[in-house]
């Protein structure tokens, strides 16, 4: 423990931290970034944190409304951030995993899940993960400072910090989120540009596209060049090598799991076709393979958390007296994990016996320390979440079909059970960020842990009426709203229960992570570029290259990256397009889409699809540049 270290706000001298409005705030902005990020996910199976562009709303909201609020204090702000943070976690856990229930249903397997169980699921994972961490505070927290980063609540606090001293403003994330808005009825309400535009490569027997999605380049931009760039590269091996290579060698060939020759399903459908046959399973295998290489390359890591993580149990929350080092009651956290888990058990409708519910606790407590850990050196962005969640799929599924637990009522199991650990894994890593950003700023332990569990719980009932609303308006699995990392877990239980996955095609993808891992390169990006369609990468790719660009021109970049202006507009544009895309779909399932339906009216074709792409460029360009000067000069 680091016995010289000063919090912002001395432990001794209380302020205002948890009020109504900063509750109201913080469950306004949990609703509003988890619809944003479930909406995300879906489209493009990655998610975002929202951590910074909340403190940075919830500075803005106060300053607007100073009148109301005189005695706001940063500490306020922090508060708002941390209920508003849990609300992307949460929705990061759900969409990975539950979609796969609607898609079951869709099959006739089962029947289509409730609001009510998707949020019954969602609250207990919720719960768990903030329950589960609480006890390693101390270990990871306040005994690490200085040794574990945690990039993601560091750079949180330095932008509380720096909004105290007039040096960050909230107009750059409520722009993006104007534009994005804007951008995404044009294309998606009123139809009349196109959304991807595509270039047929006739020589190779594929095709080039790109979206025209300003989430997209967001995207791109936040993750940096690197990573978008070993996306792209996936998308290249899938769509520039292996899509030619099966046409060109396929002929005449019946592969399973095509019930056509693959020249009639070329002819039928192009390289889509080929894509959705084939090279999603090769994907699927990669993405597999690369959680999985992630876990084992991070087993040391494990190892010494889970040892610190009992060690840190005996501490319990009795602290030294001071407000800064006050948890909640060790008997109140156990109390109410073995709560959790009765309910897990015998709610009816949680399709979970008592060997899953004592699954959930075992690993939830596991890969909850875990999570909490590694986002402390890696960052929440490289959390291998999917890689735990692939991992206890396999293991729960196997567990469940030797007790005979089979069929679709061994499937719902194993999903729930992945479902709840995902989302513990994505929470225990969202409450330590949150957790460090007050450490550093002066805050209340136990204050902000019940600020949690307040936004788990308004996300998990709001996350399940976002699942049921997108899923009647699109359907998942659809191009809207592909699904992929749910479709991926649905293909892993399938395969465990019924052995009807194509594993050649599987192990190909494996084979091709563990090649990847071989040179040295980052495997994950690339699997889920590979996975993807690849007018997502391209996209992605753009925002990439504008984030090199811009770091190239502004050394000051490096310096201030997680809080800078081109950041802040994009974490806007992502949560602007999700939001359009939530209210679309309920617009559609209210029967009212079409009213604002101009396609083939003022359809303005390729050429306008092309013409928004670059002006959403120029945009993120001149936020990036223009911002950031301002806020470098007021700071």
């Amino acid at each position: 423990m680091k016995e010289d270290f000063k919090p912002y706000i001395p432990a001794d001298r209380v302020e205002s931290e948890i009020s109504v409005s900063s509750i109201l705030f913080g469950v306004f902005l949990a609703v509003l970034f988890g619809a944003a990020n479930a909406y995300l996910g879906l489209r493009v199976g990655m998610t975002v944190s929202a951590s910074i562009p909340a403190a940075v709303i919830s500075m803005g909201i106060y300053r607007v409304l100073r009148k109301f609020f005189k005695r706001n204090t940063i500490l306020d702000s922090n508060m708002v951030q941390t209920v508003g943070s849990a609300g992307e976690s949460l929705a990061a856990g759900a969409i990975f995993t539950m979609p796969a229930l609607f898609l079951w249903a869709k099959e006739g397997v089962t029947e289509s899940p409730s609001m009510f169980t998707i949020a019954a699921i969602a609250l207990c994972g919720g719960l768990l993960g903030v329950l589960f961490m609480v006890p390693l505070r101390k270990a990871l927290i306040v005994k690490e400072h200085g040794v574990l980063p945690y990039p993601e609540g560091t750079a949180c606090a330095e932008v509380l910090l720096a909004g105290e001293q007039g040096g960050a403003s909230a107009t750059t994330v409520f722009a993006g989120m104007g534009l994005a808005s804007l951008f995404k009825f044009v294309v998606d309400g009123l139809k009349v540009i196109p959304g991807i535009v595509t270039a047929p490569i006739k020589a190779l027997k594929t095709e080039l596209s790109t979206q025209v999605y300003p989430a997209l380049i967001g995207v791109g931009y936040i993750c940096g060049p690197k990573i978008s760039s070993y996306m792209l590269a996936g998308g290249l091996i899938g769509w520039f090598v292996t899509i030619p290579a099966i046409i060109t060698f396929g002929g005449e060939t019946i592969l399973y799991p095509g019930t056509d020759t693959i020249a009639n399903m070329y002819a039928a459908g192009g390289a889509s076709a080929i894509w959705s046959s084939y090279i999603r399973y090769i994907g699927a295998g990669a993405v597999a393979a690369g959680g999985i290489i992630s876990l084992i390359k991070s087993m040391p890591l494990i190892v010494t958390t889970f040892i610190d993580a009992i060690k840190g149990l005996k501490d319990g929350g009795k602290g030294n007296g001071l407000r800064t080092d006050k948890d909640m009651d060790i008997r109140i956290i156990i109390g109410g994990i073995l709560a959790i888990a009765v309910v897990i058990w015998l709610l009816p409708q949680i399709p979970v016996n008592l060997l899953g519910a004592l699954l959930i606790v075992v690993f939830g407590f596991f890969f909850g320390a875990v999570s909490s850990r590694m986002v402390g050196i890696v960052g929440s962005s490289n959390n291998p979440v999917s890689g735990m969640a692939i991992a206890t799929l396999l293991i729960a599924t196997i567990a469940l079909k030797s007790t005979g637990e089979t069929g679709a009522e061994g499937m719902m199991g194993a999903i729930a059970i992945g479902s709840v650990i995902c989302i513990i894994a994505a929470m225990a890593g969202d409450t330590s960020q949150d957790l460090k950003t007050g450490y550093i700023l002066g805050a209340t332990p136990v204050k902000q842990q019940i600020g949690e569990l307040i936004g788990a719980v308004v996300s998990a009932i709001a996350i399940g009426g976002v699942l049921v609303v997108l899923d009647k308006a699109w359907g998942f699995g659809s191009a809207e709203i592909s699904a992929p990392q749910a479709t991926l877990m649905k293909m892993i239980v399938e395969g465990v229960m019924d052995g009807n996955l194509p594993w050649a095609l599987v192990f190909i993808g494996v084979f091709i992570a563990i090649v990847i891992e071989i040179l040295g390169i980052s495997v994950l990006p690339v699997a889920i570029g590979l996975y993807l369609p690849l007018e997502l990468s391209t996209t992605i790719m753009i925002g990439g290259i504008i984030r090199w660009f811009v770091d190239k021109k502004n050394k000051n970049a490096e310096k201030n990256q997680d809080a800078s202006a081109g950041i802040l507009f994009c974490s806007g544009m992502i949560a602007g397009e999700g939001l359009v895309g939530i209210l679309l779909a309920i617009l559609t399932v209210a029967g009212f889409a079409d009213k604002f339906d101009l396609s083939g009216k003022l359809n303005t074709g390729i050429v306008g699809g092309v013409l928004l792409l670059i002006l959403m460029i120029l945009c993120v360009l001149k936020f990036a540049f223009g911002k950031k000067e301002k806020m470098n000069e007021k700071a």
